[in-house]
């Protein structure tokens, strides 16, 4: 009988064992329908406030109502998408992607500037230079290869914009679509309070990427403010592409930082580099940094504070540990993940001190 008793559970651990193992598998290989459901879900807590407006002080009716705020977000973003081919075109043309030769003559142009401009008696910085090895390891043969990756990329992009487009239309139709599939796993006894779980989660996620549409624009009236003012070609575009940069905690915006100064050099190409070039960039740069210190000062404690109600430097720690453990991806994901999270562990471990104390706003 025990023996009996000691197969059984080791069969029952094995086909537990399996059983993760499998799902493991199932999940990666549909990895691509879950970013597709996660994409579906952020347009829906973004459009959700719009949906709400329209049905309740326009008098829509809910299927009309989804439709124009479908049509208000992704008109925008294929807007937006549509305004980087003008960018794309003249740095193309700044830049001579297409000619590698080229491409190469005027980095060793831009390259000889520098070093006329920053070169001293008692600093040789084409010396340094050389002995680092950087040069050596310049190659622009990626280019051509980029290029042909970017245009098949674009098949796998259309494919996933109708995917996320025909779920968010969906969700928004059906608000409780993905909450009834969810509460399906959730014991009877549970049910009740995971609703309202719920319910006070899409409130505070709705709130939260509002905010970071309304952070996003505060950068872009900054940096297009900035460069308008320079004269920068296209400065519309790069203004958004580095204010859309500033999503991805931290790193964004060096990354953002790189793009500016690069794009700020190359629209003026041709230029005297110690009169017009290194001029313009230290100021662009000076007031790219005023953009963050806005950002980082204002516009980030206001939008934690008042949407996820987290103190900022909770905030911090959390997207620090989410980047820790899961990259860059971990980074954007840490702050909805710990709303979550907190507004979950409220609702069913209301009595520990510990959730007490943090959840004491919510």
């Amino acid at each position: 009988m025990i023996a009996k008793e000691i197969r059984k559970g080791i069969l029952q651990a094995v086909a537990i064992i399996f059983g993760f193992i499998f799902l493991g598998w199932f999940l990666y290989k549909i990895q691509s329908v879950l970013l597709y459901i996660v994409l579906a879900g952020i347009v829906t807590l973004i459009g959700r406030p719009i949906v709400l407006f329209l049905k309740e002080r326009m008098r829509f009716k809910n299927f009309l109502a989804v439709i124009t705020t479908m049509v208000i977000i992704f008109g925008f973003l294929i807007g937006l998408l549509l305004m980087f081919i003008p960018l794309i075109k003249q740095q193309s043309h700044n830049l001579s992607l297409l000619n590698i030769d080229s491409l190469s003559a005027t980095v060793e142009n831009l390259y000889s500037e520098i070093l006329i401009y920053f070169s001293g008696p008692h600093f040789d910085l084409e010396s340094k230079v050389n002995n680092s090895g950087i040069l050596n390891s310049l190659n622009f043969g990626f280019i051509p290869d980029f290029i042909n990756g970017f245009i098949s990329a674009l098949g796998s992009f259309s494919i996933g914009l109708f995917s996320v487009i025909f779920i968010s239309f969906f969700l928004l139709k059906d608000s409780k679509l993905l909450e009834n599939g969810i509460l399906t796993f959730i014991p009877d006894e549970n049910e009740a309070r995971f609703e309202k779980s719920l319910e006070k989660i899409k409130n505070l996620l709705s709130r939260y990427f509002i905010g970071l549409v309304f952070q996003i624009m505060v950068l872009f009236i900054i940096y297009s403010f900035i460069l308008l003012f320079f004269g920068i070609e296209n400065a519309i575009v790069i203004a958004f592409l580095c204010a859309l940069l500033n999503i991805i905690p931290y790193v964004g915006p060096l990354i953002g930082a790189f793009v500016m100064m690069f794009l700020t050099m190359s629209s003026n190409l041709g230029q005297d580099f110690s009169s017009v070039i290194l001029p313009t960039t230290i100021y662009v740069m000076i007031g790219f940094v005023i953009g963050q210190l806005i950002d980082n000062f204002l516009s980030q404690p206001l939008i934690f504070s008042n949407s996820v109600r987290s103190h900022p430097l909770e905030i911090f720690l959390v997207i620090i540990i989410g980047g820790l453990l899961f990259g860059v991806l971990g980074m954007i994901a840490a702050v909805p993940l710990y709303t979550v999270i907190k507004v979950i562990s409220k609702e069913f471990l209301s009595e520990n001190k510990i959730v007490k104390r943090l959840t004491k706003n919510l």
